[in-house]
């Protein structure tokens, strides 16, 4: 009896079909779709409609000074149908000054610390966003630390922190 989820591959090239020519690759059976960011929301919308109902994680990888890249942030969508057991593997590149793109929280409530997360440490601003701010780092904090120009050593910014004390009793 046919499973009534599509496969992986009529997914993407129902995805190509919609938002035309598309970077697809597959890995060790892994398959990976590059996006446009425009159109990431919509396609990623048609996603979850064809079964890939699990945001397993969103991330980031900045590209600065890597050879060979034409854009300085990845951002990655890693999703999964839990009836079929397929992965998905979505990217969608950024550039500077204004590294952005539309929030998936509508879509998936689990993506609200995931993007807060690559807010905080890279800076990519999820617009729609509910509640955009700071999660690892302290409000104060003014820059994203896994950004690959920020200095190992930081750049002094711990004066600026409040000074938590515990109370001895």
């Amino acid at each position: 009896m046919p499973h009534p989820c599509p496969a992986v591959d009529d997914v993407v090239a129902e995805l190509v079909a919609r938002f035309g020519p598309l970077e697809t690759s597959v890995f060790r059976g892994q398959t990976r779709v590059e996006l446009r960011p425009a159109d990431t929301s919509d396609a990623l919308r048609l996603l979850k409609d064809r079964g890939f109902d699990l945001l397993v994680d969103v991330t980031c990888v900045d590209y600065l000074e890597y050879k060979g890249a034409k854009h300085r942030y990845g951002l990655v969508y890693l999703l999964a149908n839990t009836v079929t057991n397929q992965r998905l593997t979505v990217r969608a590149y950024l550039d500077d000054p204004d590294p952005s793109i539309r929030s998936v929280v509508p879509l998936w409530e689990g993506a609200n610390w995931l993007e807060r997360e690559v807010w905080d440490l890279f800076g990519i601003r999820f617009e729609g966003h509910p509640d955009l701010r700071r999660l690892v780092m302290p409000e104060e904090f003014t820059a994203h630390p896994l950004r690959k120009d920020y200095p190992l050593q930081g750049r002094g910014e711990r004066h600026n922190f409040p000074v938590i004390t515990r109370d001895h009793s």
